[in-house]
């Protein structure tokens, strides 16, 4: 009995290579490993580098999408009101009509598009020129939303410049003809860690867009972008 309790007390042991060959094909193991890992992020970044645009070239077009990203204390995160300003800025000028804000309301108590509906009343763009997508819990199901619920064939995608490449491969792939505008930030602790996110992100868009998945949430067709663009206000 002491001995079997000794047994299932030990650990398993890293074993390191102990001779040189050992640790050339460890070292080649390890480097095949970070290229298979990097394949899918360094893709989306050549895929989508024609896609990209700043906010003084941003296409003209009826429809810019926002998506969520975070609330602290029911208001917008910083990374969230600087993509909500770029959307109002490009309002403005004139060179979209409407915003669809998709973000998570999966809980009573947290509500990102309502809240990125305020704040964009704050900054000059009328609640009526708003939609709301309730159920944009990544960004695989933003996409596929936008095209399947709310009937967008084209728009401009605002994001961090860390993801932006990711949404426009994933909108496209959903069948939305998309432009990207990344909002800059400071690199800070944040801007690290959503870029180390980002390359691990990159795997389930490959899968993404390899199956093509549902959205967690479908449901019948909404008509606010159609509503909104005929809105007078």
């Amino acid at each position: 009995m002491r001995a079997v309790r000794r047994l299932r007390l030990r650990r398993p042991r890293l074993r390191l290579p102990r001779t040189r060959a050992g640790w050339r094909q460890f070292v080649q193991v390890v480097a095949a490993g970070c290229v298979v890992a990097l394949l899918p992020a360094t893709w989306l970044w050549v895929s989508t580098a024609d896609r990209l645009r700043t906010l003084q070239d941003a296409p003209r077009t009826d429809v810019a999408v926002v998506f969520g990203a975070g609330l602290w204390d029911g208001e917008p995160s910083p990374y969230l009101a600087h993509r909500l300003d770029a959307a109002a800025t490009l309002y403005r000028e004139g060179r979209v009509k409407v915003v669809l804000v998709t973000g998570d309301n999966s809980r009573k108590d947290y509500d990102e598009p309502d809240a990125m509906r305020v704040y964009l009343a704050k900054n000059g763009v009328p609640r009526a020129r708003v939609v709301t997508d309730y159920a944009g819990f990544d960004t695989w199901d933003s996409c596929v939303r936008a095209k399947k619920i709310f009937g967008v064939d084209k728009a401009v995608l605002i994001s961090q410049n860390f993801h932006i490449r990711r949404a426009v491969a994933l909108c496209d792939a959903a069948g939305v003809d998309s432009y990207g505008v990344g909002v800059d930030e400071s690199h800070n602790a944040t801007w690290y860690y959503g870029g180390t996110r980002e390359v691990l992100a990159a795997g389930k868009a490959a899968l993404d867009l390899m199956f093509h998945p549902d959205p967690h949430f479908l449901g019948p067709k909404e008509k606010g972008i159609t509503r909104a663009l005929a809105s007078g206000n």
